[in-house]
């Protein structure tokens, strides 16, 4: 029994943990014992956080002190469940405290790690030589020149590429701060796309993830927006492998999606509908790269293997669960998801603490923290749950919560 803050009557209430983990998270996978199979159907990218180092003594402004063996681990454990990775992220706190060297360190290390393990990873290229770290602290400026936006992208753009890694064109903040309508986000966007290597995938990022991305692509308009991205793309064929589309409106996303050129794909940012956007319908699916797919990479990899052997409603029977706890996690103000996120990965046991990078997990109240427990623990997803239980009693006492 574990006595729960109350937030309707600012009291206590009691709950009665699962004492088993759901069958996925036991380990019960297709052929029966080793990794999960990829998905076939569906490409499937868990953008992945990052694991701080607790016993670092850096400011919450300072540079971030990451501990590598955990953060590493915690990919295998994504490759395990036939997952990829979508690496340096917003999950992985860029903007929000991973700054641009460790940024970069992070894409050569995963991207090292998924060669020698035949893991798929796509790679964050950001401009955060000019984009402020942590929202709301003062930070030099972003240059009023794109063609230094062009040349903030292009130095991760050439690092990654060099890793041998996916490139992921991240939404700029910088960007965002100086183009002055669509034809400059036409500009920058077709001078990378030109120079590519290989396809890389374009990142809409609504501003419910990033306030200082309102008004991305030339409009605060979404669907003048949509064809600024759509016309970038028919004009770079063979460049764009997909979209990645965070705006949480499935509508916006589906209409987006069914505009495409033929074999570029949409993956699915929403972590409020992802079962039945990557279900899809019979005009097509989203694929998905997801933040959400970070704590749920078990329940994922089962849903996975039943959508590949064609039974879509199995595959909604495991997923459609789900959506409360990704709900929760993504509730306003929905950037600060990440810290629900380390959260569960504690309770999980990927990793021996809950900290984060710039102090974020106090980001979220108690009552929020405790309900995200609640919420995992009625699915069955940890592997543990006494574990999951002993360290929750210890973070509520924390807090004044006496058992």
């Amino acid at each position: 029994m574990i006595r729960l803050p109350d937030p309707a009557t600012g009291g206590l209430r009691t709950h009665e943990p699962r004492r088993v983990p759901a069958p996925a998270v036991r380990g019960r996978r297709p052929e029966g014992t080793g990794p999960w199979p990829r998905c076939t159907s569906r490409r499937l990218l868990a953008a992945a956080h990052v694991v701080a180092d607790p016993l670092a003594d850096v400011p919450p402004d300072g540079p971030a002190a990451l501990d590598w063996d955990a953060t590493l681990a915690f990919r295998h454990h994504l490759w395990s469940h036939g997952l990829g990775v979508a690496e340096a992220m917003d999950t992985a706190q860029r903007g929000a405290g991973l700054d641009r060297a460790g940024a970069g360190e992070l894409i050569r290390r995963t991207a090292a790690e998924a060669k020698a393990v035949g893991g798929q990873v796509a790679c964050g290229v950001g401009t955060d030589l000019l984009d402020p770290r942590v929202p709301g602290r003062d930070r030099p400026a972003a240059s009023s020149a794109t063609a230094a936006v062009v040349a903030a992208y292009e130095e991760q753009l050439a690092l990654t590429e060099e890793a041998g890694a996916q490139a992921v064109l991240l939404a700029s903040r910088g960007l965002a701060a100086v183009a002055r309508g669509p034809e400059d986000y036409e500009h920058v966007y077709g001078t990378l796309l030109r120079q590519v290597s290989s396809p890389v995938v374009l990142h809409w990022l609504g501003p419910a993830f990033d306030p200082a991305l309102e008004g991305y692509w030339g409009s605060r308009d979404p669907d003048a927006a949509a064809g600024t991205l759509l016309r970038i793309v028919a004009a770079h064929p063979g460049k764009v492998d997909g979209v990645k589309v965070s705006l949480l409106d499935a509508d916006r996303e589906v209409a987006l999606r069914r505009r495409l050129p033929a074999g570029v794909r949409c993956y699915t940012g929403d972590d409020f509908h992802y079962p039945q956007l990557i279900e899809g319908d019979e005009a097509g699916h989203s694929d998905a790269l997801l933040g959400v797919l970070d704590p749920l990479a078990p329940f994922a990899a089962h849903a996975a293997a039943l959508l590949d052997a064609g039974d879509t409603a199995g595959f909604r029977a495991v997923l459609d669960p789900t959506v409360a706890l990704a709900r929760h996690l993504f509730q306003a103000p929905t950037r600060h998801y990440k810290t629900g996120v380390v959260l569960l990965a504690w309770l999980c046991g990927h990793q021996d603490h809950f900290t984060m990078v710039g102090g974020l997990q106090s980001a979220r109240s108690l009552p929020h923290l405790a309900r995200a427990w609640e919420l995992a623990d009625g699915l069955g997803l940890f592997p543990d749950p006494e574990r999951a239980e002993h360290r929750m009693k210890h973070l509520l006492a924390v807090g004044g919560v006496v058992q």
